[in-house]
Formats: structure tokens, C-alpha cells, sequence
């Protein structure tokens, strides 16, 4: 099982603050002979009609010498995420979360910026100083 990222148990406390129900931690992804570790799995009733949402969530910290390549990392693992999961379950939607600092050097910025506008991945922006949940983006 891989190491935790530094800012793991600070995006759990937010989701649990903001309703979700932290299922797995980590969430197991099986595919063939292989297993991959998003970092959470979380649930959250939405109406008594429409039931649980449920997601994945990976997190990153964007902390290393060089953003673009924490970028390329990131993106490289997301993918892979996502495919397994609209194969093995298509409900669950997966997101990446960063901190405020790394969306701001990141995906406010050109390279970034092209990522969102083309709907490539789904961002959750958590306040690296208050704990919380500053924006999600899907």
C-alpha cells in the first residue's frame, strides 16, 4: 500500500465535515490481476429519490521540486483511476484533491487552466489553512 500524502487526513476531516460518509480509506481498485489504492472512498445520501453519490478521491500535495511534474504524475495516475472505475463501477465519481497554494500555482495558470476548461479531471480545493472544502470543480 502506498504512503500517504502529507495532506491525506485534512481532505477526510473536510468531506466528513461536509456530510460524506468515509467508507474506505484506502478505497481498493480491482482490476484483473492487479490492485490499485485511491486514496478515499466516501458516500453521501442526496434525497431518499436519488440516493448515495459516491466518489473516489485521490490526493496530492503538489509539493515536489518541479509542479509540472507533480502535474504529469497526478494526471498519469487520475487516468488511470477513472478508466478502471467507469468499467467497474460508472456511479462512483472520482476526484483529485489538491490544496489552494497548488491549484492556485497550477491550474491557474495556462497548463492548468486548459485541463479545466476541457473537463479533463474533477477537482476538490481544500483550504490548506482552515481544513476545509474551499471549491469543488467538476
Amino acid at each position: 500500500m502506498p504512503a500517504r500524502d502529507i495532506y491525506h487526513e485534512q481532505v477526510k476531516t473536510a468531506l466528513i465535515r461536509e456530510g460524506w460518509t468515509i467508507t474506505d480509506d484506502p478505497y481498493v481498485l480491482s482490476f484483473g490481476r492487479s490492485n490499485l489504492f485511491v486514496d478515499l472512498g466516501a458516500s453521501k445520501l442526496v434525497s431518499a429519490e436519488k440516493g448515495n453519490q459516491k466518489i473516489a478521491v485521490e490526493v496530492k500535495s503538489f509539493i515536489g521540486k518541479s509542479k509540472i511534474n507533480d502535474l504529469e504524475n497526478a494526471l498519469g495516475q487520475y487516468t488511470l483511476y477513472y478508466d478502471i472505475l467507469k468499467k467497474t463501477e460508472p456511479e462512483r465519481q472520482l476526484y483529485l484533491a489538491i490544496t489552494d497554494d497548488a491549484f492556485n500555482d497550477v491550474f491557474k495558470e495556462p497548463i492548468g487552466e486548459v485541463l479545466l476548461e476541457n473537463k479533463r479531471l474533477n477537482l476538490i480545493v481544500l483550504d490548506r489553512l482552515t481544513g476545509g472544502i474551499r471549491q469543488w470543480i467538476a
